[in-house]
């Protein structure tokens, strides 16, 4: 797969054989050989194949191979192309929220910093299959969650009024029908709501390292030298039961409909068909559990500070800066247009200005969270207009530079400690995390950079992790 250079950090793949569209790949010389190690390009040009697909599909900074789409990649269908579960991913609404707080990050020794991590290890379970500790959430409580989302438990006192401001489509998407999700999917669901999961997903207690526009930094309650926790996780078991069953189901689908897959990973059927509606109603329930999910670990993280810090975890600031999704296919305008932009390991990055923004961030556009590694920098930047090209869209993260099996194979116990540089995490056995090891791990930032030198996105703060809480795979 060529990639043209057309002109700084932007490169075309030009539209060959069975593409309907060309792709559009934001990436800097630092980070273009790492892109063509892999099948990612393979990947963006079999997306750009799919009946339907407009404008060009989109390979973020961080870009790397996954199931169907790339991770770190976006695609956009007209009213009648196609929905994707491998465009949207395993880990429906896997994504990323961020507390500030009033806390002066050196008035907390590192006897309190590791308290804290324990007492909200011992509210939050993590793992992979790990159950909920919050029992009393009953069946209807379940359904509400799919229905009505991270507002139905702030209802039950589980989260501040505010906190819906600050969260992406105000953490609910409409659309949502338990018809069409499996009566195993839903076992799943309901015994994990308010846990981590594994992987790349975290909680970590930051530092607000440095903030490049003080206007945006006040406006969000990053200020220098603060505390900050940053919380990153999906949907867990249920979301990931959804997409396995359907991206068997949608095989069968495109078959029907006379869909000639790339892929079988790009599994499809019409937006406008059952099995198309059937999935988009499925994928719902799973986007509303996950927003919910988040706002539940919120909720257990604020009693964590309140309980180490002895006051009520009002006083402490804690508030929600915003919550962005990841994985989600969604219906959005562009230049006039209904479209269904399918983001894949890629964050909604609107500008100043677009109505979509929360009343608060109209003037600034909404935050945007890019987490790197555990052993490194996290950003919050804000979209511009020049982001129109991308749909409005921007990096989600790192992005992986090595596989699992390879990080855990090639990562030594001197390279992991040197990458952690200090940074407190939550297990005994550094065996357990290799595969989350920094070195695994694009640089962070040259990801951003490869953005800001373009102005689709403007630096607003760095946070660096001091904590790290990771669920074992």
């Amino acid at each position: 797969m060529d990639l043209f250079k057309e002109s700084l950090n932007r490169y075309r793949l030009r539209r060959t054989g069975e593409m309907q569209v060309d792709g559009l790949v934001f990436i800097n010389e630092h980070l273009l050989p790492l892109v063509k190690r892999d099948k990612s390009l393979e990947q963006l040009c079999a997306a750009a194949s799919l009946p339907g697909v407009v404008g060009h599909v989109c390979g973020m900074p961080d870009i790397h191979e996954g199931f169907g789409l790339p991770i770190g990649g976006v695609m956009a269908t007209a009213e009648g192309g196609v929905i994707s579960a491998g465009a949207v991913g395993m880990d429906i609404n896997c994504g990323v929220r961020l507390l500030n707080t009033n806390i002066q990050a050196k008035e907390v020794p590192i006897p309190v910093l590791r308290k804290l991590l324990q007492k909200i290890e011992e509210y939050v379970p993590t793992g992979i299959g790990k159950k909920s500790k919050h029992r009393d959430m009953d069946g209807k409580i379940f359904e509400s969650v799919i229905y009505q989302g991270a507002g139905s438990l702030i209802e039950r006192g589980c989260g501040w009024s505010d906190d819906l401001k600050n969260t992406e489509e105000k953490g609910f998407l409409s659309g949502a029908s338990l018809e069409a999700v499996s009566r195993k999917a839903c076992e799943r669901g309901k015994e994990q709501l308010g846990t981590l999961g594994g992987g790349n997903h975290f909680i970590e207690v930051q530092i607000v390292e440095e903030v490049y526009s003080r206007v945006e930094g006040d406006l969000f309650g990053l200020l220098p030298g603060m505390l900050a926790v940053m919380i990153h996780t999906g949907s867990r078991g249920f979301g990931h039961q959804i997409c396995t069953d359907y991206s068997r189901s949608l095989l069968g689908a495109a078959k029907r409909h006379g869909i000639d897959l790339p892929n079988r990973g790009l599994a499809c059927a019409p937006v406008d068909s059952k099995e198309g509606r059937d999935y988009y109603a499925a994928m719902a329930c799973a986007v509303n559990y996950a927003f919910a999910n988040r706002q539940m670990i919120t909720h257990d993280v604020r009693r964590a500070f309140g309980d180490v810090f002895g006051c009520p975890p009002e006083t402490l600031g804690l508030k929600l800066v915003y919550d962005v999704a990841h994985n989600i296919a969604k219906w959005e305008k562009h230049n006039g247009k209904k479209i269904l932009v399918h983001r894949k390991g890629a964050t909604r990055a609107l500008p100043p200005g677009h109505p979509q923004n929360p009343p608060s961030y109209i003037e600034t556009g909404h935050p945007v969270l890019v987490p790197g590694s555990m052993g490194t920098a996290s950003y919050v930047l804000t979209g511009t207009e020049k982001a129109t090209e991308s749909f409005y869209s921007a990096n989600h993260g790192a992005g992986r530079k090595m596989s699992r099996k390879s990080a855990i194979k090639e990562i030594s116990r001197d390279q992991f400690e040197s990458s952690m540089m200090g940074v407190l995490y939550n297990s005994r056995n550094y065996k357990e995390l290799l595969d989350e090891a920094p070195v695994a791990y694009k640089d962070i930032d040259q990801v951003v950079e490869t953005l800001v030198a373009i102005g689709m996105v403007r630096k607003i703060a760095r946070l660096r992790p001091l904590g790290v809480i990771k669920g074992k795979d």
